[in-house]
């Protein structure tokens, strides 16, 4: 079985360098022994695989058919190689990790800090910033993200549960009074973080259904800390994420509004393309994660 892997091997491997010689090079190993690999292989399948000429290497139309499945076989190995290995071994190499701005410098930091002390031998390049970030195109391997549900070409795992809260400052409350519904909303001075999912329309329950209510005021704004800080002031009413709200209410800074219509649901998720063989350094964040905010709820 070893050898005729191997063989397989040095078909794949020719091929994917476009000769014997650039092979032989790349994987330290003789042209000669290469050449008798594929003529071994192809003497056992009894077809010619490749075209070999001075200039040029070509497959037959059994070389492309066979090279297809060949190096999917060749890729469920290394993977299962991979994943046994990475199951055994301590987390080391460069992880790099993307998260909301405010979230990750109030919340999360702690956390993937803790982490970090646990696995000295990882050298994270934690990216923070309010924009969609495309994990392939920007290489990131795990991006933790707030929402409802997850994007399909990625997978996604649960880490914690999450919830927003709706709040004035005590000044606009006496002002304007107490909404009583959402629909109240439309016709009160809000603030709009646009980072928010529906932006200007805000989602609430109502019965078991969501209803969006527009709303409008004197700022838009692309921060959640910034919106905070704004309804603080007395500018609007304004729609946070629990972790950055619940201080402000503890204070005495904002007072919540509307907790019998605020949705439920969203989750702070970490998604990760779709590979076949998950780094184990990806795999022990994760995990990590969903330890830490067990012991460290999201308030």
């Amino acid at each position: 079985m070893t050898q005729d892997l191997a063989r397989i091997r040095a078909f794949v491997q020719v091929f994917d360098s476009g000769g014997f010689s650039a092979a032989a090079r790349q994987h330290g190993r003789s042209k000669a022994l290469l050449s008798k690999y594929v003529t071994d292989l192809e003497d056992y399948l009894g077809v010619r695989l490749m075209n070999r000429t001075t200039r040029k290497l070509s497959l037959t139309e059994a070389g492309e058919a066979y090279y297809r499945e060949a190096s999917a076989l060749l890729q469920q190995l290394d993977d299962l190689d991979a994943t046994i290995t990475d199951q055994t071994a301590e987390p080391r190499g460069l992880l790099r990790v993307s998260a909301p701005r405010n979230f990750g410098e109030t919340t999360l930091a702690p956390a993937i800090y803790d982490y970090l002390k646990k696995h000295p031998k990882v050298t994270l390049d934690l990216r923070l910033e309010d924009r969609y970030v495309d994990l392939v195109d920007e290489g990131i391997d795990v991006a933790l993200r707030i929402s409802t549900m997850a994007d399909s070409s990625l997978i996604a795992r649960k880490i914690a549960d999450m919830h927003v809260v709706a709040g004035a400052a005590p000044e606009l409350l006496k002002q304007h009074g107490v909404p009583k519904h959402p629909e109240d909303l439309r016709h009160l001075p809000c603030i709009v973080d646009v980072n928010l999912q529906g932006q200007s329309n805000w989602r609430f329950i109502e019965d078991g259904k969501t209803i969006s209510v527009p709303v409008n005021g004197p700022l838009r704004v692309n921060s959640p800390l910034a919106a905070r800080k704004a309804a603080i002031m007395g500018l609007g009413f304004v729609v946070l994420p629990s972790y950055l709200a619940d201080p402000a209410v503890a204070s005495g800074e904002l007072v919540s509004v509307l907790e019998d219509f605020l949705p439920t649901g969203q989750t702070l998720q970490a998604v990760y393309p779709h590979r076949r063989h998950l780094a184990g350094k990806v795999r022990a964040l994760i995990d990590h994660l969903v330890e830490w905010f067990q012991v460290h709820p999201i308030h």
